[in-house]
């Protein structure tokens, strides 16, 4: 899909149902679905948010961008995620956060960036998140400018992310599963999984739904 073929998209993105935890569910193990809306709930989790932005390449072919995070003494230390982060007391709202770390992360200011829609929740147990992603696009392919969270950052071809045979699984041990088959993305020599497959499943059913 070029940039003019996405962009005829937009109205049907902005207004196409979300796909939720139908669609986010395809890409967690079983594990995580056993994990009841009641038990987050009372696990009080912390908000954040983060920002999918898609771009054009010289060639007018649509990409994302993806981060690796820095190596760090944390739950996430050096993982693949989107450009985000906790909300801060400085932030009206979740969208605000998001953008705002979109700028702090990465290097991208607000005002070229165009939102198209928030997207369902996403909850991560081991750190206690709920995170609200937003996705958006600009008109060109940034200039990106990381800050120390950010190891290298990671561009992905919207093909790619529309590409079934991309979606895989890895056996994996973390915080609170272990010996555990869990399905991912693999992008670019990059495993994607947790809660940034997640986010990726919706937005590929949105995507492929419009």
């Amino acid at each position: 899909m070029d940039f003019t073929q996405f962009k005829s998209h937009i109205r049907q993105l902005k207004t196409k149902p979300l796909g939720g935890l139908t669609s986010q569910f395809k890409l967690v193990p079983e594990i995580r679905i056993k994990i009841s809306e009641e038990t987050i709930k009372k696990s009080n989790p912390r908000k954040a948010a983060v920002f999918c932005l898609f771009y054009p390449n010289s060639e007018g072919e649509m990409f994302f961008l993806l981060t690796k995070r820095a190596s760090y003494k944390g739950t996430h230390s050096a993982q693949i995620s989107f450009p985000g982060g906790k909300v801060d007391d400085v932030d009206k709202d979740l969208e605000d956060t998001a953008l705002r770390e979109l700028e702090e992360e990465v290097g991208i200011h607000r005002n070229t960036i165009t939102l198209i829609k928030q997207m369902s929740d996403t909850y991560i147990p081991p750190s206690n998140f709920m995170v609200t992603p937003f996705i958006g696009f600009s008109d060109e392919k940034p200039e990106f400018i990381i800050n120390e969270e950010v190891a290298n950052t990671i561009e992905v071809s919207l093909k790619n992310l529309l590409d079934d045979s991309l979606v895989s699984s890895i056996e994996m041990n973390t915080s609170y599963m272990k010996n555990i088959e869990v399905p991912c993305f693999k992008f670019n020599g990059y495993i994607v999984w947790g809660a940034t497959a997640m986010i990726l499943s919706e937005i590929k059913d949105l995507i492929k739904e419009s």
